[in-house]
């Protein structure tokens, strides 16, 4: 049976050979980073991918991803870079603010508002991405294109958080022609973000299934949880986000 390891080796292969044949430059995959999915699995999933080396884990639910944090913390794993990648409502802003270093699902101003406001001021200003619903699909959230570059200035005016880029989360396409087109329009909107003068360097898309396409596109960002750590286990609670 294949193991964690295994698994993050594979996946860093397949990075560094798609961004080849994108005659994308950099140390082969590493030009791209690795956000390692770890929603619903245990603390000792994470541990092990921390033995292999990974540092950048993305989780969906707030408090479940505070519950990790605070235990890895605890054993004095301070390098561990954490990213909220699900959902954020109004109640579980001040988590947010107090425990990650990266949230990827701001698509509206009274989230970001509330995040500037409750960040410490002895922590670093927290990473924001802006999640842009790119192809329309109802049941996605996401700011609408049209209206990202006025959410993205207001974002980035804001104290303690630093605006790095854009996040979307496509519905699944059929092939890879497919995907990479939407992804395309993905990044066409982060340069014009780029070229009004903002001041992201981060595009967030991609995943087990599609991040060759996405790295094709131009992804920087790459959330992988199933290439990981296997089947993902149900929830055995339910948490509103």
């Amino acid at each position: 049976m294949a193991t964690i390891s295994d698994n993050l080796q594979r996946v860093h292969a397949r990075l560094q050979q798609a961004c080849a044949r994108s005659g994308r430059t950099g140390r082969s995959g590493h030009a791209v980073q690795l956000l390692a999915v770890s929603k619903t699995f245990p603390v000792e999933a994470v541990l092990e991918a921390y033995a292999a080396g990974q540092r950048a884990f993305g989780e969906n639910y707030i408090q479940e991803g505070v519950d990790k944090i605070v235990t890895l913390r605890s054993r004095g794993l301070a390098d561990v870079q954490w990213h909220c990648i699900g959902p954020v409502q109004s109640n579980k802003t001040r988590l947010v603010a107090e425990h990650f270093d990266w949230v990827h699902t701001v698509d509206r101003l009274k989230i970001a508002e509330r995040l500037s406001a409750q960040r410490p001021n002895h922590l670093p200003a927290l990473n924001v991405c802006v999640q842009v619903n790119v192809d329309g699909g109802l049941n996605k959230a996401g700011v609408a294109p049209r209206e990202l570059p006025e959410l993205a200035r207001a974002v980035a005016a804001l104290p303690r958080l630093r605006l790095r880029g854009l996040m979307c989360l496509p519905e699944p396409a059929p092939d890879f022609a497919s995907a990479l087109a939407v992804f395309t329009q993905a990044h066409t909107l982060f340069e014009q973000l780029q070229q009004a003068g903002l001041p992201v360097d981060t595009l967030s898309m991609g995943m087990s299934d599609d991040l060759e396409a996405a790295l094709a596109a131009g992804s920087s960002m790459v959330r992988v949880g199933s290439a990981i750590f296997g089947h993902r286990p149900p929830k055995v609670h339910d948490e509103t986000v």
